[in-house]
């Protein structure tokens, strides 16, 4: 008996459960509304919406969703606008989805940490901010300038303008860090506890800000101070460490009283930049670039080779500056920073 022969004929074909056929078209959800997200937590998102309400006044308020499953594993982070269908009420125990994310204007990005992963996997932190905020103390704990470098290069690669607001004045003076800077043409506001608000308060009118510093500073003081009805716990600094306890556990986007937002991130201690490019961490130091002409093609400013030296060595900029961009390069490269 010879191995029986199967052609097409044997093939079982089963029969389709139901009569509508696949396709990848998604809905448009033209009825969706535009919310922008001000929280963010495990895979909830808090939206606040505007719908038309009675004698067709607008009315505002804050809704949970859930991402659709057709966005797969794009991102929401909080400053997103997105797109919103179904129950947009706000009440208690409802539940609707994010069905689009909106393009964005920028994206505050920021590597894991430098001495622990080297992956470059970009970490978001806000979306459509256009402002960032470097809170740092100028006492206890003192002022980490690396640490403001970095965020800077981070705030260069995302096309977002910068604000150094240097806290706790009555302990130290400004002077000595506000002179670091001033070749960066860096703004900065000092504040001190209990102080006028004012000039930043100004800074912020109608604009998004995101405000990042490590614990410690005071930058849940400002938020409350800023915005009554906030109610961020406040952290003390250690005084065998110097460092502060980490007392924000998200970021979170507060409506400003006079117009604008400003959005809380956690403290935090490290700011990876292996995301952002030999280019980029260079163009944040407009005082050196000039400098680098002529230096050998492919140069990681790094090298004895580079023509740097020679450049600062001539008076044309401060060694100090000099010194932070190569700490910067070197931490992007893998190479630990040290306390």
């Amino acid at each position: 008996m010879r191995k029986r022969e199967y052609d097409e004929d044997d093939v079982r074909i089963r029969p389709s459960k139901g009569s509508r056929p696949r396709t990848r078209i998604r809905p448009a959800h033209e009825d969706a509304v535009e919310g922008f997200v001000v929280a963010v937590d495990r895979g909830r998102y808090t939206c606040l919406v505007e719908t038309a309400g009675r004698k067709k006044k607008r009315e505002r308020q804050l809704v949970t969703a859930m991402k659709a499953r057709e966005l797969g594993r794009k991102g929401i982070v909080v400053g997103d606008r997105v797109a919103i269908v179904g129950d947009v009420t706000g009440q208690a125990d409802t539940l609707a989805r994010v069905v689009r994310v909106e393009p964005r204007t920028s994206m505050l990005r920021r590597s894991a940490d430098d001495t622990e992963d080297t992956d470059g996997i970009e970490r978001p932190i806000v979306a459509n901010a256009d402002q960032l905020v470097i809170v740092t103390a100028l006492a206890d704990p003192p002022p980490r300038p690396r640490m403001i470098d970095r965020i800077l290069v981070a705030a260069f690669d995302a096309e977002i303008d910068s604000l150094l607001c240097l806290t706790k004045s009555d302990l130290a003076p400004p002077a000595e860090l506000v002179a670091l800077y001033e070749p960066l043409g860096v703004p900065y506001v000092v504040m001190q506890k209990g102080g006028e608000l004012e000039e930043l308060r100004e800074h912020l009118a109608g604009r998004i800000s995101v405000l990042v510093g490590h614990s410690g500073v005071g930058k849940s003081t400002l938020v409350n101070a800023l915005v009554p009805d906030a109610n961020r716990a406040v952290s003390h600094v250690n005084a065998v460490t110097g460092r502060g306890r980490h007392t924000s556990s998200s970021a979170v986007a507060l409506e400003l009283p006079e117009g604008g937002w400003i959005i809380d991130t956690p403290g935090v201690r490290s700011f990876g930049l292996a995301h952002v490019s030999v280019e980029t961490v260079l163009a944040s130091f407009p005082d050196l670039v000039e400098g680098t002409v002529d230096c050998p093609k492919g140069c990681n400013h790094l090298d004895e080779d580079c023509a740097l030296d020679a450049w600062v060595a001539a008076g044309h900029a401060d060694p100090a500056r000099l010194a932070s961009l190569r700490r910067l390069l070197s931490i992007r490269e893998g190479s630990p920073e040290p306390e």
